[in-house]
């Protein structure tokens, strides 16, 4: 085998175990929060921040730029890579304020999947819904989480509905949490990190 056979074999191993994940939504429904958890999990940093970093607790990583920092809001994209069962996984945190949302439309042309995040009591908001549908018209797989369980919000069969009826996705949740979130009237609702 020549060197440069061997060359190429080695860079497509490479490229064969690295996949880009985008973190798409409307603002304020916990995008950096669930990087910063995601990357946690995956053992890629020690301590998950908060998006307004107060007392002694930082603020996330993802969020770098000073303006950033200041006003609670991503304006880049920022990729977080971590290897996770030998796979390099880059992980990229998308701006949600339409003002900044060209950033993300190129983040999506390079990507192998999305995860769209929803907030429990807003549902599908309108950046959102762009988002899918530039992800449905490049091909890019879409895994839908949704966030803030622990604040009150719809029910989660609304959600599942509203999904079904406006883009045409037919849920099958992952996970089912069990309990009570806060205002809840009782009834058994999802729970999931936030």
């Amino acid at each position: 085998m020549t060197a440069l056979a061997a060359e190429s074999t080695s860079v497509a191993s490479e490229a064969a175990r690295r996949r880009s994940i985008a973190v798409i939504s409307h603002p304020d429904a916990g995008k950096s929060t669930l990087t910063e958890a995601l990357a946690l999990h995956a053992h890629a940093i020690d301590e998950a921040g908060a998006v307004h970093g107060k007392g002694n607790r930082s603020g996330v990583v993802s969020d770098w730029l000073e303006m950033e920092q200041k006003r609670g809001i991503s304006i880049t994209s920022a990729a977080l890579q971590f290897v996770y069962r030998d796979v390099v996984i880059n992980l990229l945190d998308t701006p949600g304020h339409a003002d900044f949302s060209e950033d993300t439309y190129r983040v999506l042309t390079a990507v192998d999947a999305a995860v769209m995040l929803l907030d429990s009591a807003k549902g599908l908001e309108p950046q959102t819904l762009k988002l899918f549908e530039v992800c449905r018209r490049r091909g890019v797989p879409v895994i839908t989480f949704v966030n803030k369980w622990d604040r009150p919000g719809r029910e989660v069969l609304d959600l599942c509905d509203e999904l079904e009826e406006r883009i045409g996705l037919r849920p099958t949740p992952v996970t089912w949490p069990v309990g009570r979130r806060a205002g809840s009237s009782g009834c058994s609702t999802a729970r999931t990190a936030t």
